[in-house]
């Protein structure tokens, strides 16, 4: 699936969904109604209207199918980002236990993490180009100092503990969210979406192949409803891209004021 489909607005995505939509169903209109001439037009008839259910309920199974899978991605790439914060805050917090030198170091650190996630991996992942590969330089130096840090008194103990923590939880839930951002919907779910909708379109041709304007109706009703469910899929397909998407705006929330 092409980006620059997936970055549409929503409105204009629906508009050129619900359109091409409305091209594939006519088409298949056009092309039944052709054939439905002489003995052909019984053939066509005699198709059973009894095959438009289980058509449908297949049609059904298979958008729960794709739904569960882009609903459950899109939820753990919001829990992802949350997460990062929340520890990168914890972070913040906790280096009020240490003195303003390396307080003020780590939370600078901190501070380049966060635009350095805003600024380069956003970016990356919107195009689904991230990859465990990019470093996070600042939280790995952010623990490399803490490590190295002699603590004094058993509370910078505690917090120094804490940190390395917290830093590892902010570490794992970066991981995450680059694992998520390559996570979409395959050509080949796609490809079996949109052949069952055109199988089952072409069996309400044939099943009112001898009622034209009946026909013409009843397609047009389940190609509105393929478009919606094609539009609902695509605006959530992938975490990080699209007007609906995970933004960094939680993580902007928590960058530090270095002072």
């Amino acid at each position: 699936m092409s980006v620059w489909i997936l970055e549409l607005p929503v409105a204009v995505l629906s508009v050129a969904v619900l359109g091409a939509t409305y091209a594939v169903a006519g088409l298949i209109y056009v092309a039944v109604m052709a054939f439905a001439t002489g003995e052909r037009a019984s053939w066509f008839k005699g198709f059973s209207p009894g095959m438009l259910s289980p058509l449908g309920i297949l049609f059904g199974l298979l958008v729960v199918f794709f739904a569960s899978q882009v609903w459950s991605d899109f939820d753990r790439a919001h829990v992802a980002v949350h997460r990062e914060a929340s520890a990168l805050r914890a972070v913040v917090l906790l280096t009020g236990a240490f003195p303003p030198e390396p307080r003020a170091h780590l939370q600078t650190l901190v501070g380049r993490h966060i635009q350095d996630a805003v600024t380069r991996e956003w970016p990356a992942m919107t195009e689904q180009h991230a990859s465990l590969r990019m470093t996070s330089a600042p939280l790995a130096e952010a623990l490399q100092v803490t490590l190295a840090m002699t603590p004094r008194g058993d509370g910078q103990v505690i917090a120094q503990r804490e940190l390395v923590a917290a830093l590892h939880n902010a570490l794992d839930a970066r991981r995450q969210r680059i694992i998520l951002s390559a996570s979409k919907v395959n050509w080949v779910k796609w490809t079996g979406l949109l052949l069952e909708a055109g199988v089952t379109l072409a069996a309400i041709a044939f099943v009112h192949c001898d009622n034209r304007r009946t026909a013409a109706v009843a397609m047009a009703v389940f190609a509105t409803a393929t478009a919606i469910v094609v539009v609902l899929i695509l605006s959530h397909d992938r975490p990080f891209t699209g007007q609906i998407s995970v933004r960094p705006d939680v993580l902007l929330q928590v960058m530090p004021d270095v002072r």
